[in-house]
């Protein structure tokens, strides 16, 4: 084939665990080689990326890359095939029927064993991130569009991927290929177009620039007048527009930073450009159509049919959407904003439409009134949403009534477990601690405190299913800003309390010090996203544990051992918990099976010779 650039024509074999490339198919000595158990990664380059047809780029132990390119992309995928079928251990062989863009073997660490690293194998395939492990256990795929967090540690070293249930770290032992395994994986994990499932998402399929700003409205403008009715500053909008579709993971919108019409006029400007739309150009006239129907019951029914047709995530970013415009108009005497008028603002939004068509409003309409039966929504969930508007309401009365002094905040407290009768509504001044809320409850509620009795004030999270006891003077009212929708304070006994005193009183005299990874979580349980990790050094003995920014610094800030509190967590995840509980783990048996997988490399079928360009 035609060669073009810098590109040398060359004959190549792959024939006994070794890749050859010759001055011509009649040389019989090699101009190089590349032994296949010096391959780190594979990487399948984009169509002309080079100048040719089809590339791709084979990067050895030793931080050298050698580039390949052939006219013929049937050729290109034999080759790629061959290599990594050579090179690939048997244990993960999975990944090799997946059409991937990058494959090799990357050290990592995860689970509840971080002190060694270890080897695994690792495929991208889309926004997908395929992972064989060292013990074979099989893992789904990391869907990096749904990453809670992606950051980059110390010295470009150490790459943090953070899932609901599981966190994983991949650390750069080889610069070369490690730094293309970054880019590649942070461009996988952005927004890659302007349609729905392009987007990044949360874990139920919304776009996470929606969920973004439908929190902050939920949390700050639900009574604001006019809510989507009046438009924000048009370079505001564009500008944070741009931010959230960039790396929407990455943007905090935070009161007094962002204005809720701001906000607002992303959310609308995102869906009017949305590509497709969100009805899809497919299904879009079949919703006006079913406006056109007398009877209720046969018009919900055909509501509910096409909402079945949609695509997962145009069918729960609607839902979503819905959801918090039935909240909206609950507060339309606030607001002035009830479900006419909201139809009337989001019908041409959505439907992509001049506004001259009264049925794209109509349909918003329906959806709204009709909220509960065209999403099935069940009971529980409409208690929950009451409940959350209920919070919400207390907390305006309260702020808009005179009884409240300057810093005050009203919220809700339940004591032992949340149901209505254990639900108190609390005045939090901005000097409470936890210690003072756990007491101020149980004088509420007359209960004397035993001798062994230890109560404690904890921050619970129910989508994560995860609680956190708070230190007994930690400040509570930065703890309510920072809380979500779906987290709530309950005062209960601390059950472990006893066994963790006894057994701080066996390691009297016992000191640990090192440095760890240590990530600040200011809204752990609530809607925000850590700063990531950075190096700090500990040094643990029976009073506290001390925190140094540095080795040799004063301690950034000390925890005292008096009351200790651990996290509790319901159910272990995947890959390890959140807090640093180190346990070892002896090495598996795997000299056997590399042996086998380097005689399956040198015994691979020979692949024909080919002429390859090789830049």
């Amino acid at each position: 084939p035609s060669v073009s650039g810098k590109f040398s024509r060359r004959w190549c074999t792959l024939q006994d665990g070794v890749l050859s490339y010759y001055e011509n198919d009649r040389n019989a000595v090699p101009n190089g080689e590349i032994k296949v158990e010096e391959i780190v990664c594979l990487v399948n380059n984009p169509p002309n990326a080079h100048g040719i047809e089809s590339t791709f780029e084979i990067y050895i132990e030793s931080e050298r890359l050698y580039l390949f390119g052939l006219e013929s992309p049937d050729s290109a995928r034999e080759w790629l095939k061959s290599i990594a079928k050579s090179f690939v251990h048997p244990r993960a062989e999975e990944l090799l029927a997946l059409d991937f863009e990058r494959i090799g073997r990357l050290h990592y660490k995860g689970g509840l064993n971080l002190e060694r690293a270890k080897e695994g194998w690792f495929a991208l395939a889309g926004s997908a991130l395929h992972v064989c492990f060292e013990d074979r256990e099989r893992q789904e795929p990391l869907q990096l569009r749904k990453l809670q967090e992606l950051s980059i540690q110390g010295d470009n070293e150490v790459l943090v991927l953070v899932e609901r249930r599981r966190t994983l770290y991949i650390q750069g032992e080889r610069k070369l290929d490690f730094l293309g395994w970054v880019h590649a994986i942070q461009k996988a994990a952005g927004s890659a177009g302007d349609t729905l499932s392009e987007q990044q998402l949360t874990e139920s399929d919304v776009p996470l620039l929606v969920d973004r700003c439908i929190d902050y409205i939920t949390q700050c403008g639900l009574t604001s007048e006019g809510i989507y009715r009046k438009s924000g500053q048009n370079s505001k909008t564009t500008s944070l527009l741009e931010m959230l579709r960039r790396d929407a993971r990455s943007v905090r919108l935070k009161e007094g930073e962002h204005q809720v019409d701001d906000v607002a006029n992303t959310l609308k400007r995102f869906f009017r450009d949305l590509g497709d739309g969100l009805f899809t150009g497919r299904w879009g006239q079949d919703w006006l159509r079913a406006t056109a129907l007398e009877d209720e019951e046969a018009k919900i029914s055909e509501y509910r049919r096409l909402l079945g047709n949609l695509p997962t995530v145009n069918r729960a970013t609607l839902k979503a959407l819905i959801n918090h415009l039935f909240r909206v108009q609950r507060f339309s005497g606030e607001n002035q904003m009830n479900t006419h008028n909201l139809a009337i603002v989001f019908g041409p939004t959505l439907f992509q439409t001049d506004g001259k068509d009264y049925k794209a409003g109509r349909v918003v309409e329906d959806l709204i009134s009709h909220y509960v039966k065209i999403f099935n929504v069940n009971d529980q969930e409409m208690k929950k949403q009451q409940d959350e508007i209920t919070a919400i309401m207390k907390m305006r009365e309260a702020a808009s009534s005179g009884t409240q002094q300057a810093g005050d905040f009203i919220c809700t407290v339940y004591l032992e477990e949340k149901k209505t009768e254990a639900e108190q509504h609390v005045k939090i001044p901005a000097t409470m601690t936890a210690e003072e809320l756990t007491f101020e409850i149980l004088d509420r509620r007359k209960i004397v405190m035993k001798e062994k009795d230890y109560w404690s004030c904890f921050e619970v999270n129910e989508r994560e299913e995860a609680e956190r006891p708070l230190h007994y003077s930690e400040k509570v009212l930065p703890i309510l800003h920072c809380l979500g929708t779906e987290s709530y304070l309950v005062v209960k006994k601390q059950m472990s309390m006893e066994n963790m005193l006894i057994y701080l009183a066996s390691r009297v005299g016992d000191c640990k010090h090192g440095m760890m990874k240590f990530r600040e979580e200011r809204n752990l349980l609530g809607l925000g996203l850590s700063t990531g990790f950075h190096d700090r050094y500990f040094i643990l003995n029976h009073t506290c544990l001390r925190l140094y920014k540095e080795v040799r610094v004063s301690p950034a800030c000390w925890l005292p051992a008096r009351r200790p509190c651990t996290p509790v967590i319901r159910a272990p995840p995947i890959w390890g918990y959140r807090c640093p509980l180190l346990q070892a783990a002896g090495d598996g048996d795997g000299e056997g099976a590399d042996a086998a997988w380097r005689g399956r490399a040198e015994l691979a079928p020979p692949f024909r010779g080919h002429w390859i360009g090789l830049l």
